[in-house]
């Protein structure tokens, strides 16, 4: 199994014709996703031709060549026309609340964006929108979702690891692949980049309550940073609610105070955000943290296999 993303997800790609639309539409189909149609109202009719090398978890059973995603007119037209469910967002950043606000309208259940740089108060425009609609956000500023084997909506490598019995959460795109790579011989359901932006559509404890529910998620590697109070929601939430063993990473132990570092959410201020109040947080709950992504990747092998 898998959280929110799975092999029967019917995808489109709201900005695919654009240059970072077409790199990542390439390689999401060559991992295996069904992307069933873009959107532009421009180039409504048309369709796009993609140059596919199968590559990630079952490769070898999925033939090379062009496929041909036909470009729509509107979110809803596309919904329409094929069935989706997932909507991917590669639209720049001044365009982008307009574009989440149509998936919404549309009735598109999940909703992945990718682009950086939102201004904060139409994030939260946009979050709430959805909110009152019962629609799924995952981002802004976001590397997006992975069901290794399954599905791949974003920009995450698919070939860094593949199906297994690890749930993994992270603010951090970087650190997302990082573990993904370190724990590859394991192998993970569902990896979920959640993004660094001050308000974001799924949070850690989002993720925790699903990978707590999915019966093959065996183990949860969550990774924080510095900023706000999410990993000490998260650390309250394991306590309560959390049965399967959870180990954690949290980046930025030697940021500057009052530097913002990376992503927009990541500031300290004053003794709030630090990364050490995280960590004492967390394994207050309970959870194994490492101080290095690599002690982290340890940390879980060695919970899970005993090694």
């Amino acid at each position: 199994m898998s959280i929110f993303l799975n092999s029967s997800s019917r995808v489109i790609v709201q900005g695919m014709t654009g240059a970072q639309g077409r790199l990542h539409t390439t390689r999401m189909l060559g991992a295996g996703t069904q992307v069933v149609g873009g959107v532009n109202p421009r180039k409504a009719g048309t369709s796009v031709d993609f140059d596919v090398a199968p590559v990630g978890p079952g490769a070898e059973d999925r033939p090379a060549g062009t496929v041909a995603v036909p470009v729509y007119g509107s979110v809803a037209e596309a919904r329409d026309a094929t069935g989706a469910d997932v909507s991917v967002i590669f639209v720049p950043p001044a365009h982008a609340k307009g574009a989440v606000i149509e998936a919404v309208d549309a009735g598109i259940p999940l909703v992945v964006i990718i682009t950086e740089g939102i201004p904060v108060a139409d994030t939260a425009e946009f979050f709430a929108h959805a909110q009152d609609n019962g629609v799924r956000l995952i981002g802004p500023n976001c590397p997006g979702i992975i069901s290794p084997g399954q599905s791949n909506v974003g920009i995450t490598p698919a070939n860094i690891t593949g199906p297994g019995r690890l749930g993994l959460v992270s603010k951090s795109g970087t650190l997302t692949y990082q573990m993904m790579y370190e724990l590859s011989d394991i192998g993970f359901t569902t990896c979920i980049g959640i993004g660094g932006d001050p308000i974001i559509g799924t949070t850690h404890i989002d993720a925790l309550r699903a990978f707590q529910d999915d019966p093959d998620t065996d183990l949860i590697v969550m990774i924080g940073e510095i900023g706000g109070d999410a990993e000490e929601r998260a650390a309250a939430f394991i306590k309560e609610h959390v049965t399967k063993p959870v180990v954690g990473y949290v980046a930025g132990f030697t940021a500057p105070e009052g530097k913002t570092m990376g992503h927009a959410g990541a500031i300290v201020s004053g003794s709030s955000g630090t990364a050490e109040a995280k960590k004492v947080a967390l394994e207050a709950a309970g959870v194994r943290v490492g101080k290095t992504p690599s002690e982290t990747a340890r940390l879980a092998r060695e919970l899970l296999l005993g090694a």
